[in-house]
């Protein structure tokens, strides 16, 4: 079967998801630590929604819980890496008490998630892994949202993580797109180019920056040509 008929129970799930975490967000006792969090980081409530912010709640299997009811949607949990299965056979939600962060694919199915911790937990940022519908190497954060703001996109930037993205939508600069935790592969690339004429990378001005930098002109060496531009800015 294609990637379409297999994705297709995964792409309705994790949308069920989505909307899972945008409830919390509203109604859990605990979602004040999030909201707090996305105020100080200076966002708005319309920001939030157009990039569907949710909430993942302390505990270890509030979305087991809610979406988990029959053996099948806990399997099909697993396969779209919300669930983990431990050694000894525990499964739990592998989002907890995090800002949550929804992966949409150019076509703007919700695909994975990003998890931003709100405790002492680490990693700090976690991603979704590959599944079956998402590939990271092939996909960018904020494009979906950044076509449907622009009605043609003249120039595209590329920064660090979601939260500049989103940053940069709260100031009115709605062309922002973000890898997700991967440097710029040769995918992203013909992505971009074929999103835009002009592609800014925004990195920072450290040594990581400039590493960071060089690695994606090196990618984009075998494929420039035509009439793009490719300009990087170290802040």
């Amino acid at each position: 079967p294609s990637r379409e008929e297999t994705g297709k129970p995964l792409y309705a799930l994790l949308e069920q998801a989505a909307r899972y975490y945008q409830k919390q967000l509203r109604t859990h006792p605990e979602a004040s630590r999030a909201v707090t969090y996305l105020k100080q980081r200076g966002l708005t409530g319309e920001i939030a929604k157009r990039f569907d912010l949710g909430f993942a709640p302390p505990g270890w299997d509030n979305l087991l819980q809610a979406l988990g009811s029959s053996e099948e949607q806990r399997k099909l949990l697993l396969e779209a890496g919300m669930l983990v299965q431990n050694e000894a056979g525990r499964t739990y939600d592998r989002f907890r008490d995090r800002v949550m962060f929804p992966i949409r694919d150019q076509r703007g199915r919700i695909i994975a998630f990003g998890g931003r911790v709100l405790g002492d937990d680490k990693p700090k940022y976690l991603n979704s892994p590959e599944t079956p519908v998402f590939s990271k190497g092939r996909e960018l954060y904020g494009l979906y949202q950044a076509r449907q703001a622009n009605r043609k996109l003249e120039r595209v930037l590329v920064v660090e993580g979601y939260m500049d993205v989103i940053a940069l939508a709260q100031f009115g600069i709605n062309n922002a797109v973000a890898t997700l935790g991967t440097a710029t592969t040769s995918e992203h690339l013909r992505l971009l180019t074929r999103s835009a004429p002009e592609i800014v990378f925004c990195f920072d001005g450290d040594r990581a920056g400039k590493e960071a930098a060089w690695r994606a002109a090196e990618n984009a060496m075998p494929i420039l040509g035509g009439n793009f531009e490719l300009k990087f800015m170290f802040l």
